[in-house]
């Protein structure tokens, strides 16, 4: 069984950046297809971004487009969500997560959640 662990959460002004880290064991992540979500305060659970397992294939949420990139490193086991421009609107838990259905967009399709870590931005 995999575990995911993000981090690189905080607190940043709007138009600051953060870079989130989802760092994987157990096993490798290497062959499956990864996405980042996330939770504001009362909304449900929101795609930001998924990535197919080369790296070669990504979709982003319109919200996040030309904002947010996402990339992995498979010899470190690890997924990254590049965040830039942040808006109040951005705060939220992140969450990463492995795809059952590469690049898809439903929150069912996924598994194996971590925990989450939190972003808040500022006006």
């Amino acid at each position: 069984q995999v575990q995911l662990v993000e981090s690189g959460g905080g607190l940043v002004q709007a138009g600051g950046s953060l870079r989130l880290s989802c760092a994987a064991s157990g096993r490798t992540i290497e062959l499956f297809a990864m996405g980042w979500f996330r939770q504001a305060p009362g909304k449900g659970r929101e795609f930001v971004a998924g990535i197919n397992w080369s790296g070669r294939n990504t979709n982003y949420a319109d919200s996040v487009k030309g904002r947010f990139t996402i990339s992995r490193d498979n010899a470190k086991n690890t997924v990254y969500l590049q965040m830039n421009s942040l808006k109040p609107e951005d705060t939220a838990v992140y969450y990463c997560a492995e795809a059952r259905i590469p690049l898809s967009a439903e929150p069912t399709d996924f598994a194996n959640w971590g925990q989450g870590t939190l972003v808040t931005v500022s006006s």
